[in-house]
């Protein structure tokens, strides 16, 4: 069976492939090991869109993309947590993890996220912005959290779909799925731009 013109993520993480299957997309997972790294300097909503763009060309340029059409859409993207202009990566550990999300306790961050989606010699590519609003959190409900969660995949500690933002989050302003990783409504509307 051909796989021509099916989309390619480029992407390791479960919830953007979980994305993908409820938007009922063909797609296949192509996850290359990238560095995740910038050019210093680079404004905050460039560093999502970098990051993505280098795993994008690491699957055009791989070996596994061969057996596709040159024309099918590579879709690569990668999320950053940003509170007072400052990115908050993955927690370390559980200490990083608590210190993390007390941080972000009764505070409004911007989760953003930069999608890169290449065909052939074609590159689109955009950051979403959304903001989101926490509670205030007592120390037992973060630990708790990450305790029983382990968000140590997650950038700025926590998942939007699991306990903490059921009970944490007081409010969102844009796309609640751009939390969770890819703002699917967009990368379709662009997929179909192409």
């Amino acid at each position: 069976m051909s796989n021509a013109f099916n989309i390619v993520l480029a992407s390791q993480s479960p919830r953007r492939k979980q994305l993908m299957e409820w938007a009922e997309v063909n797609f296949d997972v192509i996850a290359p090991v990238t560095e995740e790294t910038y050019p210093e300097g680079l404004p905050i909503e460039e560093i999502p869109v970098h990051i993505a763009r280098n795993k994008a060309l690491a699957v055009k340029t791989g070996y596994d993309y061969n057996r596709y059409d040159i024309k099918s859409p590579i879709v690569a993207a990668d999320t950053v947590v940003v509170l007072n202009n400052q990115i908050i990566g993955k927690p370390e550990n559980r200490t990083d993890a608590i210190r993390i999300l007390k941080s972000l306790s009764g505070n409004r961050h911007q989760v953003i996220t930069g999608v890169v989606i290449l065909s052939g010699e074609k590159e689109l590519s955009f950051a979403d912005i959304t903001s989101v609003w926490f509670h205030e959190l007592t120390e037992e409900q973060i630990v708790f959290y990450v305790d029983k969660y382990q968000p140590y995949d997650k950038a700025g500690a926590y998942a939007i779909q699991e306990w903490i933002g059921v009970t944490g989050i007081k409010s969102i302003e844009g796309d609640f799925y751009n939390v969770m990783g890819l703002p699917v409504s967009r990368v379709l509307q662009a997929l179909q731009t192409l």
